[in-house]
């Protein structure tokens, strides 16, 4: 008999589906991924579970003859799905759909405070509770027979035919959880939603086995273990803790991907500024975690526009290190910000300041216009030892040897090898895997950036004291 201990995981993030097979010892075997797509109805932008479930079950058709132990669920953190009768009750909303204004303001009067919660309020369905409020209107019937379920335990259920919640879902930036009880929030009490959603379980709990209909379509076998799951930036921070560095110290992770979330672990609690977009995450083990985020992948794609040789792309790397000397002395950059009501600047106007024709130079500048609201997210929470910089940009070099150059309090490191999400995710069935390949320490920038960061930071002050 084979022994059956490969593992996949399902990450199911807002841009991209990802799937992923990997050994038991850490390494990945392949990997397959769908752009996500949004689907509309009732005039409202809704993620497309049908989509999605579809592909996913063509990709894991193609590993039915593996000898696969488990698949663990991974997803964003800001949306939910209803079940009723073993059926998906409707398509989940998308964190970008808008609520009309008026049914936002009755739900910002009804949220509890940050206090409580450690969520700022935020626009669209960033906030989960927004859109719980919106679909109990919009989808009444459905809303009060439904079991609600986490966006990455709606995949754990796709797969096992068991609802489950979980708390890094249920604890990023929801105004559903009350971080330092580990319950419900007043708010979900009193609306109702904390009986609607399936039990609570550890992220690593396994909760099924794959249900024998999806097995029978796919030829998996249905003996294969389903874990709880957890939302996407946990995982991050789950796999960046099997590095020793930031395991044992009170290190930060910044997780980098459409979102930039800086996450400090191993410290006492932090005095967070919520109109700042700073909130408390739950990790796995159900610890708060301070947190700052802005949508730097987003802004990045927004400023280098039509150019398609994304920042990170390793032929350009060296081009883009020699474009920064250029880029300082044209004094080109960019103000935030370009994600409206996110980020530690929620309320400015985006805009260039003597904006670069260069190809190199424009993407170097937009690395560096990351890196000057990553360091002030760090500066957030409290960031201090060690920084792990994890995810997509990673790899792009002016990005994190900016990083370097502006925080030089900070041993800043990046991973040797691939240790993302999934990653994480796969840390959940063996807690002892060490990451492999090691950590790499950031250089610094060979060009001194303080000159820059203050004129940067005086324009960001003059834009603010000329909109008010």
């Amino acid at each position: 008999m084979v022994r059956a201990d490969e593992i996949v995981v399902v990450d199911v993030g807002k841009t991209l589906a990802k799937v992923s097979l990997w050994s038991a010892d850490g390494h990945c075997l392949d990997r397959h991924s769908r752009a996500n797509t949004r689907v509309a109805s009732g005039g409202i932008a809704r993620l497309d579970a049908t989509g999605i479930a579809g592909w996913l079950e063509q990709t894991l058709a193609r590993w039915h003859d593996r000898p696969i132990a488990a698949i663990v669920p991974v997803g964003h953190g800001a949306a939910a799905a209803a079940i009723v009768d073993n059926t998906l009750a409707f398509a989940p909303f998308d964190y970008e759909a808008a609520l009309p204004e008026d049914l936002l303001a009755q739900y910002r009067a009804l949220r509890s405070p940050f206090a409580q919660t450690g969520s700022p309020a935020l626009p669209q369905g960033l906030n989960l509770g927004a859109h719980l409020f919106w679909m109990d209107r919009v989808h009444p019937d459905a809303m009060a027979r439904a079991t609600l379920v986490p966006w990455a335990q709606y995949w754990a259920w796709w797969l096992s035919g068991v609802a489950v919640s979980e708390v890094t879902s249920l604890g990023c930036h929801t105004d559903l959880w009350n971080p330092s009880k580990a319950t419900f929030s007043d708010l979900a009490i009193a609306q109702g939603w904390s009986d609607r959603f399936a039990p609570v379980v550890p992220a690593a709990q396994p909760i099924g086995t794959v249900r024998p209909d999806l097995a029978a379509r796919t030829g998996l076998s249905p003996d294969i273990r389903v874990l709880a799951g957890l939302h996407d930036s946990n995982a991050a921070l789950h796999a960046a803790r099997g590095f020793a560095e930031i395991g044992a110290t009170g290190a930060t992770v910044l997780s980098t991907g459409t979102w930039f979330i800086a996450m400090r672990t191993g410290a006492g609690p932090a005095h967070l500024p919520e109109a700042r977009d700073c909130l408390v995450n739950v990790d796995c083990f159900g610890q708060p975690v301070p947190s700052a985020r802005f949508m730097g992948g987003r802004e990045i794609e927004s400023l280098i526009e039509i150019d398609t040789r994304r920042v990170d792309i390793r032929p350009d790397q060296p081009h883009l290190i020699a474009a920064v000397p250029r880029v300082l002395a044209s004094g080109a950059m960019h103000l935030p910000t370009l994600a409206p009501g996110c980020g530690p600047f929620p309320d400015h106007a985006g805009r260039w300041v003597n904006p670069p024709e260069d190809w190199y130079e424009r993407r170097a500048a937009a690395c560096l216009y990351a890196a000057l609201v990553a360091d002030v997210a760090l500066g957030l929470v409290g960031a201090g030892q060690a920084l792990l910089v994890e995810g997509r940009f990673a790899h792009a070099q002016v990005f994190v040897r900016a990083i370097a150059s502006l925080r030089p309090d900070l041993a800043v490191h990046v991973a040797h090898a691939d240790t993302d999400v999934s990653f994480g995710a796969l840390r959940l069935v063996d807690p002892a895997l060490a990451p492999p390949g090691g950590l790499v320490r950031v250089l610094p920038l060979d060009d001194d950036l303080e000159r820059y960061r203050i004129a940067w930071t005086a324009a960001v002050t003059a834009a603010q004291e000329s909109a008010a």
